[in-house]
């Protein structure tokens, strides 16, 4: 699921991120998704296992409201609407909920599978 990334080059370095900050709050609000109500844990691509399982692993309330904000959004789209503002995700509400238990996931593998690699050697 997850592929390298800059992010933590760029925030331990106080004048990059002062730098790429504003780029990055100008990107999020052009893409859109936020003006159909959408958080950007909203657009992870579901086909993958790990995502499935987070998917699963999800409060109630949470995966409720995940499927009314992706059932809205396709309701806008084939609409050709946006939503009102009062309605829109705002920068504040668009915190991340799935990463959390994907990385989570990602972690149980990994550890699985040093688990699974390893060898018992018996003492001599």
């Amino acid at each position: 699921m997850s592929g390298p990334s800059l992010a933590p080059y760029i925030m331990r370095r106080p004048w990059l991120r002062s730098w790429m900050m504003p780029f990055a709050k100008w990107y999020a609000n052009a893409s859109g998704y936020r003006r159909l109500g959408l958080r950007a844990d909203d657009l992870i691509p579901e086909e993958n296992d790990t995502v499935q399982l987070a998917l699963k692993r999800l409060p109630p309330k949470e995966a409720y409201d995940r499927v009314f904000r992706l059932r809205r959004a396709f309701q806008c789209s084939l609409a050709h609407q946006l939503l009102p503002p009062e309605e829109q995700t705002k920068p504040e509400e668009d915190t991340s909920y799935l990463k959390p238990i994907i990385e989570e996931i990602e972690r149980e593998y990994k550890e699985m599978a040093d688990l699974e690699s390893m060898t018992i050697q018996k003492r001599k």
